[in-house]
C-alpha cells in the first residue's frame, strides 16, 4: 500500500438541539475529516475533537496543525505497508491522540476497502447488529427532560443516560425513575464535574438503580475514583480517564472502576480501542462504546466496535437524527432500538458528494 496523500477537510453540521453538558453547551458540530488515498483506494477518518478545548486538551484547530505539522510528514517520512505502522510512526510525538485515531482510521479505512474486508471484520466484531442508548443533555426544567427522555423512549432507545452535574443530579434521575419505573436502563454520566469530597451526593444516587455512574472526578484523579468506588455502591464507570489499554489496566488493578467507556479518538484510534476491549474482557470488566457526536463515518467505525464480544453495554451509538438533520453520509436508523453492523468494505459508508460540498468551510490537500 503507497499513500500517496492526506486531504483535511473541515465541515459544519448544525445540530437538531443545543446538546448540554458540565463542560458547555454544542449548538453545532465544526467537524475535521481526513480523506487518505493510496495507490489503491481511499479512506474515511473523523476526528472528534471539539472546536475549544473543554471536554480534553485537544479542539479543532489544533488538530488540523499538529497534523500539517507533524504527523502527515511523519507517515511521509518511512514506507508505510499497513495502518498497523502509523502508531509506530507517530509514537514520538506526544498527545494529540483524537487526531492520531483521525489518521490511523483513515488509512486503516484505505487498506480494507483496497481489499475488499470490512471494519467490524477487521476490528473482530461478532454481533450483526447493536443495541442503542441515547445521551440526554443538561435541560432547563424537569418537564422538559421528562418529555425528551419520553420522545426517546417512543424511538426505541433501549438505554437512557443522563448527563449531571451539581444541581442537575439526585432530583432529574428521581423524576425519571418516577415517570419511567425501575425498568428502564438509565445511567449518568457527570464528564468530572464532581470531587471526592461529593461522595455522599454521588451516593445519594444509589437508591435509584442505575446502570453506572461515568467519569464522576477530575480525569487526573485515579486515586479519588478507586475512594469513591468504596463509598459509592453504583459502579463507577471510567471515561476520560482511560486515554490507553495500560491506562485501563492500572484502573482496573487499582480499583478505580468496574466499567469502562472505550472512545476511540479519546484512546489514540480504533486499534487501541480493541486493545483496551481485550483488557477488559481478560479482567472481567464490561466495556460500552461512547459517543463525541460523530457524523456517519464515526458513526460507522464505533457501531463497528460496538459488536466486538466484550461490548455487553448499550453504547451512545445513536441514530443520526438524534444530532442531525442531514448526516454527511447516508443516515443511520434506528430498527427496534438496533443499529445493523456495516458490512461493505472499510467501514461501508461513504459521504453523498452534494452533502459532502455543502457542508465544507476549508479543503486542504497534503501530498506525501
Amino acid at each position: 500500500m503507497k499513500l500517496t496523500g492526506i486531504e483535511l477537510r473541515r465541515i459544519r453540521m448544525p445540530l437538531v438541539a443545543p446538546f448540554r453538558t458540565s463542560f458547555g453547551t454544542a449548538t453545532e458540530r465544526d467537524v475535521l475529516l481526513l480523506r487518505a488515498v493510496t495507490d489503491e483506494a481511499e479512506g474515511w477518518g473523523e476526528c472528534v475533537a471539539m472546536t475549544d478545548p473543554l471536554y480534553s486538551s485537544e479542539y479543532v484547530e489544533g488538530a488540523a496543525d499538529v497534523l500539517r505539522r507533524y504527523l502527515v510528514p511523519a507517515l511521509a517520512a518511512q514506507p508505510l505497508n499497513s495502518a498497523l505502522g502509523v502508531a509506530p510512526a507517530l509514537h514520538r510525538f506526544k498527545g494529540h491522540r483524537m487526531a492520531k485515531a483521525a489518521l490511523e482510521t483513515a488509512v486503516l479505512d484505505a487498506e480494507l476497502r483496497g481489499a475488499g474486508r470490512s471494519f467490524a471484520r477487521e476490528l473482530g466484531a461478532t454481533q450483526e447488529r447493536v443495541p442503542c442508548g441515547v445521551s440526554v443533555g443538561i435541560m432547563d426544567s424537569i418537564p422538559e427532560l421528562l418529555d425528551a427522555v419520553d420522545g426517546y423512549l417512543a424511538q426505541g432507545y433501549v438505554r437512557i443516560k443522563l448527563k449531571i452535574e451539581p444541581g442537575w443530579d439526585v432530583e432529574p434521575v428521581r423524576a425519571v425513575r418516577e415517570r419511567f419505573g425501575d425498568e428502564v436502563l438509565l445511567q449518568v454520566d457527570a464528564n468530572t464535574a464532581y470531587t471526592v469530597g461529593q461522595a455522599p451526593l454521588l451516593a445519594a444516587l444509589d437508591p435509584f438503580g442505575l446502570l453506572l455512574i461515568e467519569q464522576p472526578l477530575d480525569e487526573e484523579d485515579v486515586l479519588g475514583h478507586v475512594e469513591l468506588s468504596q463509598r459509592v455502591k453504583t459502579p463507577i464507570c471510567l471515561d476520560e480517564s482511560i486515554v490507553s489499554a495500560r491506562s485501563a489496566a492500572d484502573a482496573i488493578r487499582l480499583g478505580a472502576c468496574s466499567i469502562i467507556n472505550v472512545k476511540p479518538g479519546r484512546v489514540g484510534g480504533y486499534l487501541e480501542a480493541r486493545r483496551i476491549h481485550d483488557v477488559c474482557v481478560a479482567n472481567g470488566i464490561p466495556v460500552w462504546c461512547g459517543g463525541m457526536l460523530e457524523t456517519g463515518l464515526g458513526r460507522a467505525a464505533n457501531v463497528a466496535l460496538a459488536a466486538l464480544p466484550g461490548f455487553t453495554l448499550p453504547g451512545d451509538t445513536s441514530a443520526s437524527d438524534r444530532y442531525f438533520r442531514t448526516d454527511v453520509t447516508p443516515p443511520f436508523v434506528l430498527e427496534d432500538g438496533h443499529l445493523p453492523v456495516p458490512t461493505g468494505p472499510g467501514l461501508g459508508v461513504e459521504p453523498v458528494p452534494s452533502i459532502l460540498a455543502e457542508m465544507t468551510t476549508s479543503l486542504e490537500w497534503l501530498p506525501l
